[in-house]
Parts: structure tokens; sequence; C-alpha cells
């Protein structure tokens, strides 16, 4: 497999559903939905919804059915990067190469337009969910119901890091911070596309496990990168956490054991697909895409 010409087929696939999500009429709130657009079609590895349908396809090949689902997830994780880079939590100037939405914008339309992508996954899926036919339903329900929860516990996290932020934690409270921050819509993507191909309750177990293992491996190479990443590549400044005294795996571990975590914790997430067999390929090579990143 050609890993990286699948990767970007997948983004395109994921970009062209994303702009038909656009609000693009002339109206007096113009500049907000242009807000929403700047933080939404921003770039980005789109990574979220490329596991909803990646997770979906191995189960099914018709991928309509899981793309309202994918749109949703990518609107609440900028909805997420919007308000992290804000002044009162991580105080930011750049995501993705480009000025964060408050600086671009103003702080104020820079929540709403957050407020507006979270609001709009909502009514993506609200309205998917009216198309179905009854036997549909209940799988469908469930799914809100884990997108809902999901959503919550990234709150939480969130809010928890803020927190906590220049204090000393255990490890058990760092490991709960990114399981929710980071992990919980990381997990959610793969349970979605999962639900959605009606897996048994043994391989969705599975596939929760990779989740949550590329979870941790996710935000244990932020952390790496936020120590020894190069800011040009990041696109965003390197040293904030340190400046900030947050507590990260670095700071938990030091650099050279958090590499030998990310390693351990990417070939667990490997293995828990491997009765997948073949059909798994891209989510293994994902796993490794996630640990060897350098932005």
């Amino acid at each position: 497999m050609d890993f990286k010409a699948e990767l970007k087929k997948y983004q395109e696939i994921v970009e062209k559903e994303l702009d038909k999500y656009v609000r693009k009429d002339k109206c007096i709130e113009e500049t907000l939905n242009k807000s929403m657009e700047y933080s939404l079609m921003g770039g980005g590895k789109r990574l979220r919804p490329i596991l909803v349908i990646a997770t979906y396809q191995l189960f099914k090949n018709d991928i309509e059915k899981c793309m309202p689902y994918a749109v949703a997830i990518e609107m609440v994780h900028n909805f997420s990067l919007i308000h992290d880079d804000l002044p009162g939590i991580d105080n930011d100037d750049f995501r993705h190469g480009r000025q964060t939405n408050h600086k671009k914008f103003n702080e104020a339309t820079a929540i709403l337009a957050g407020d507006g992508l979270l609001n709009s996954a909502y009514i993506v899926i609200s309205e998917e969910l009216q198309k179905s036919v009854q036997e549909e339903l209940k799988e469908k329900l469930k799914i809100f119901n884990e997108f809902s929860l999901a959503v919550d516990r990234m709150i939480a996290g969130e809010y928890i890091d803020t927190e906590y932020e220049g204090k000393e934690i255990s490890t058990e409270y760092l490991d709960y911070i990114h399981i929710n921050k980071t992990g919980a819509l990381l997990k959610l993507c793969v349970r979605m596309g999962a639900i959605l191909g009606q897996s048994s309750e043994e391989e969705l177990q599975e596939l929760s496990n990779y989740a949550d293992k590329i979870g941790l491996a996710f935000q244990i190479k932020d952390d790496i990168l936020s120590e020894e990443g190069d800011e040009k590549i990041l696109g965003k400044p390197v040293g904030n956490d340190k400046k900030r005294k947050k507590c990260t795996y670095v700071s938990k571990y030091g650099l050279q054991e958090s590499k030998q975590r990310l390693e351990k914790i990417t070939q667990e997430a490997i293995k828990s697909l491997d009765k997948f067999g073949e059909k798994a390929e891209f989510l293994k090579e994902l796993a490794l895409y996630i640990q060897n990143r350098n932005k």
C-alpha cells in the first residue's frame, strides 16, 4: 500500500465534503460564517473524519452513509481548536501556520465561531437521523449518544488541563486529562465507523482498544513535538507547554522515556487490529503515521 497516496485520497474526500457545509450566503452574520469557514477549511490532518471512514470501510463500502458523522466530528474538533487557542486557555497566535481565529477576527467572533461549529455538528447529525427508516434509528441514536458523551468528555479534559496548569499532578491525572481531552473524540471516530458498519461487539471492543492507544499516542507525540519540533513545520510556536508550566508526558517522564512509551503504545495499537487482517492495513499505517508525524 502507498500510505501517503491513500491518506491524501481520504483527505481530499473529507475536504470536498466539508466544503458542502460551508455557509456562503450573503447575510448580516456573514463575518461569523467566514470565521467558521476560516477554521473549518484551514487545513490540518483530517485524522478524525478519516478514522470514521476507514473504520467503516472495514465492514462496508458505501461511505456516503458515514460521511455526515465524519463531517460532524471535524466540526467539533475545530470548535475545540478555536477555543483551545483563546487567550483564556492556551493563548496561541498560530494554528496550521496561520493566525488563530481570535487573531484573524477577534476574541468574541472566535468564541461564537467555535460555538457555531459545535452546534452545526448537531444539526448535521440530527438531519441525518431524520432520514433514517425505523430499523436504522436505534443504531444511529446510539451513535448520537456516544457523540454527545465524547464532546462532554473533551470539555471536561480541557477544563482539567487548564485548572491544573502549573501544578504537579499524578500519572493517573495526566492520563485522565488526555484520555478525555484528546482521546475521547478519536475513540468516538472509530466507534462511529464500526457501529455504522454493523460490527460485532467483539470487533467493536478490539477497535475501541486500538482507538484508546492511538489517542494516547497522539498526545504523547504532541508533547514531544512541543519540546523538539520545528516551528516552521508545525505552524505554531514550540515550547509553549514548558513556558506555561503544563504537565505533559515529557515533563513527567522525560523526552527519552516518552519516546519509548510512544513506541510501545503504537505497537499495541497495531496489534489490536490483527483479527482484521489486510483490511486494517491503512489503520495500522495510520498508527505509525501518528507516531512518526512532524506536525
